[in-house]
């Protein structure tokens, strides 16, 4: 498998994008794999942010829910691809009404594939289980310190960060034997932490805009 290349935020979490932007010292925490969050720091919140399914969602939608799983998804990527069905087949062990677990997809990328039209058709054909939103700005994927697709974040009940990296062990379906994101998920459930609580994410870097100088 090869790799293939009008929202609100606190103000916060856009002095930590900004940070991401220079070459000098961090001036956020980072963890072992991920340049910006830590394992135990706060979310940051996205907002209002437009799904397929023609409505605008926040974190903050999901007050009921104990745990969040983020993931960064799209269209394009063939390893996101190979990681639908098990990702689908990971919500419908949450889908109910009274479930603690919300999984949540989010997608930055800007190429055509990935643009709401082609993302409202994949979440139609795949009859995805969970939303499937679109931050035109990209700076959820900026503040989060996501850099790739399938990219996933495991939130508890306090909304801090307990897992982060990718889904399980391996890229082929068939070698898995350690799902780090069902084992975060039981964890967070339980008040605890996983036993992994981060990983090296694997997949096709999100694409995010570079700035034009003036």
């Amino acid at each position: 498998m090869t790799s293939h290349p009008g929202n609100i935020f606190d103000i916060g979490l856009l002095i930590a994008a900004i940070a991401m932007a220079f070459n000098g010292p961090q001036l956020v925490a980072a963890g072992e794999f991920n340049p910006v969050l830590s394992i135990g720091d706060k979310a940051p919140e996205w907002k209002e942010l437009p799904g397929v399914d023609g409505k605008k969602h926040s974190l903050s939608d999901l007050k009921k829910q104990d745990v969040v799983v983020l993931v960064f998804t799209c269209n394009s990527c063939p390893y996101a691809v190979d990681y639908e069905d098990r990702l689908i087949a990971f919500s419908k062990k949450y889908f109910a009404p009274d479930s603690k677990v919300a999984i949540v997809a989010v997608n930055v990328n800007k190429v055509e594939e990935d643009l709401p039209p082609k993302m409202k058709e994949k979440a139609a054909a795949k009859e995805f289980h969970f939303p499937y939103l679109f931050d035109e700005s990209q700076l959820i994927a900026k503040v989060y310190g996501a850099g790739f697709t399938p990219e996933f974040f495991v939130l508890n009940r306090d909304r801090e960060i307990v897992y982060m990296g990718a889904m399980d062990d391996s890229p082929n379906a068939d070698k898995v034997k350690r799902r780090y994101v069902e084992e975060a998920v039981a964890a967070a459930l339980g008040g605890k932490l996983p036993e992994i609580r981060e990983s090296v994410p694997i997949g096709c870097r999100i694409r995010i805009e570079r700035t034009r100088r003036k």
